[in-house]
């Protein structure tokens, strides 16, 4: 009896268990319904994009020495024509008084010259004018003039000689100025390299060598940005730009495409790309910096008011997945117009009030499977 009693428990156990393997389970999936709303055809970047100054100068000086003075700090900014740093110089400030002493003592000369050139060449006429009244003998003229001859060339001997020596002069403020280093235009400092005491020389071709100072402007910036070249056949200068920065989530700010690079670039192992450049609108605050990185999406056509869907939720570019009155899933053909990453423009096969599986990468979701939603439903933004 007591055995009978156990194959009895066994057998509805093993049918219980069959039942509950074998019956059909529901699946629970987020639905959402088409919106309208904008679309815009656009082109996205390829890689990040940079954020770059409009003017950006790592400086450096064309001679070597010892810092005598750096004028600013990091962070500072600065205007166009300020000194920012300068070498130990004395030697040459002196040359240059010494080359002065000679300039005066040869304006002195020249002066003193020129002077007796202008008193023999009046004699030499006096002398004419003489032996024309045969009051005076030709060999007192040829001594007269000969005297002036002389006399002339050693006022323009003298003026060569004091304009060497302002030529001097201005050859040592070229050297001078090759110990001072400002600023090229209104920026902030980035960087100082060296400190007071300090030896800095210039960079030799082909070696890299940090900078003495970097100066950037820190009010004006741009975007620079690689597209596919598949897309640079679209690309015209003038389109508008959406921009993107992960300093600044859930914001876009508004660009126009200001130049696009005539040529591409074919690096090793990396997709070919063309780069652009982006102007910003309007600069934000609190300001840009260099080398945020930065996405765009250049735009080619936008339609507002029109019936979209995620893009994300199209499968092959031909149909969606929607649920039935019976909530089970089956498969909507549709036509699709402007489309980006984000929105897709739906032109037939839906309506405002289809439900859409927003859950398409879900286990188990395919046309023909009940399903269930626990959430309400809502449209998509």
């Amino acid at each position: 009896m007591w055995n009978w009693l156990r194959w009895i428990i066994l057998t509805l156990t093993i049918a219980l268990l069959y039942l509950w393997l074998t019956q059909e389970k529901v699946i629970t999936v987020n639905v959402i319904q088409p919106s309208i709303g904008r679309v815009e055809q656009t082109i996205a970047n390829t890689r990040a994009g940079t954020v770059t100054a409009c003017q950006r100068a790592r400086m450096s000086l064309p001679i070597g020495g010892q810092i005598e003075d750096i004028q600013v700090k990091e962070g500072q900014h600065v205007t166009q024509g300020q000194l920012l740093l300068s070498l130990w110089n004395k030697d040459k400030l002196t040359k240059k008084q010494q080359m002065l002493a000679l300039v005066a003592a040869g304006e002195s000369h020249k002066n003193s010259a020129c002077i007796l050139a202008d008193k023999a060449a009046k004699d030499a006429q006096r002398q004419t004018r003489l032996l024309a009244q045969k009051l005076t003998s030709e060999e007192d003229l040829e001594q007269a003039q000969a005297q002036a001859d002389v006399a002339q060339a050693n006022c323009q001997a003298a003026t060569a000689e004091l304009l060497a020596n302002k030529a001097a002069v201005k050859n040592i403020d070229a050297y001078l100025e090759q110990s001072y280093l400002t600023a090229p235009f209104d920026g902030i400092i980035a960087k100082v390299t060296g400190e007071i005491g300090e030896y800095t020389t210039p960079s030799p071709p082909g070696v890299a060598t940090p900078p003495a100072v970097d100066i950037l402007t820190d009010d004006c910036h741009y975007i620079t940005a690689p597209i596919d070249e598949v897309d640079a056949a679209n690309l015209t200068v003038g389109r508008p730009v959406n921009i993107t920065l992960d300093a600044f989530r859930g914001q876009t700010f508004a660009g126009t495409l200001r130049r696009i690079a005539p040529y591409i670039q074919d690096y090793e192992k990396q997709a070919r790309t063309v780069t652009v450049e982006v102007d910003i609108d309007q600069h934000q605050s609190p300001h840009f910096l260099a080398g945020y990185s930065a996405d765009i999406e250049v735009i080619l056509a936008a339609k507002d008011e029109v019936l979209r869907i995620p893009s994300d939720l199209i499968i092959n570019n031909e149909y969606v997945l929607v649920v039935n009155q019976n909530n089970v899933i089956e498969r909507q053909a549709i036509t699709i117009g402007l489309n980006n990453w984000q929105f897709s423009e739906v032109t037939s096969g839906l309506t405002r009030q289809h439900i859409l599986v927003a859950s398409i990468g879900l286990t188990g979701v395919s046309p023909g499977v009940k399903v269930t939603t626990k959430i309400p439903v809502v449209q998509s933004n």
